[in-house]
């Protein structure tokens, strides 16, 4: 059975991803080993992470669009609050952290419910989109997926928007700066084949246009 990872996402309005990428931008002056949001890491807003059959990709896409068509997409505009950071080692990733609202939560909740039918337990790194460098998928980007479902849903759901990796100081003195909540809005929804980190690499369908 081959699998791969998705990323059921929000595709964020184009003010909200110039702002990421000027964060993206400065971290990667700081540690340019890290990763640019580019074509192949797009920025957004993940709604669910889940290991499927790759055959059963277009079920999943089609369980995903009859969700959406029963949606008001007007209703998923939220706001950035902060910043977040997640560090290991000397390292730390960083990013936008995105207000949960009702509706977010309730839109997440019925893709969950779409997807869960279809979707197969305990995958692996072999089902990301391999790293440029040919390193293997983090085991914590793994688990990630592995435990989305479960563990990062309903009142545990924190939506935000990964902007990049730099060295634990700089990540430490980027969270402390002061931030001004702005509006974010949504473009469009997307699925994607998650790369190591939780990007988003491989764009697989476009399933809403907002």
């Amino acid at each position: 059975m081959t699998s791969i990872a998705i990323n059921v996402l929000l595709d964020p309005d184009a003010a909200t991803v110039e702002r990421a990428r000027a964060m993206n931008a400065r971290l990667r002056e700081n540690f340019p080993q890290g990763f640019a949001l580019d074509a192949d890491h797009a920025p957004h807003i993940t709604l669910l992470q889940r290991f499927v059959r790759t055959a059963d990709l277009d079920a999943i896409a089609n369980a995903v669009k009859g969700v959406l068509q029963t949606e008001q997409s007007m209703k998923w505009g939220t706001r950035a609050i902060g910043l977040y950071a997640l560090v290991e080692g000397s390292l730390g990733l960083a990013g936008i952290v995105i207000e949960p609202t009702p509706d977010l939560r309730r839109l997440q909740q019925r893709i969950i419910d779409a997807v869960a039918p279809i979707a197969v337990e305990n995958g692996t790194g072999e089902a990301f989109a391999p790293r440029p460098d040919g390193a293997p998928i983090g085991q914590a980007t793994v688990d990630y997926v592995n435990t989305f479902a479960g563990l990062r849903t309903g009142t545990n759901y924190h939506p935000h928007l990964t902007v990049g990796i730099g060295t634990r100081d700089f990540v430490d003195a980027l969270q402390a700066e002061p931030f001004e909540p702005f509006p974010v809005r949504t473009d469009s929804v997307s699925l994607y084949q998650l790369g190591d980190y939780g990007t988003a690499q491989r764009k697989l369908y476009d399933l809403h246009r907002c």
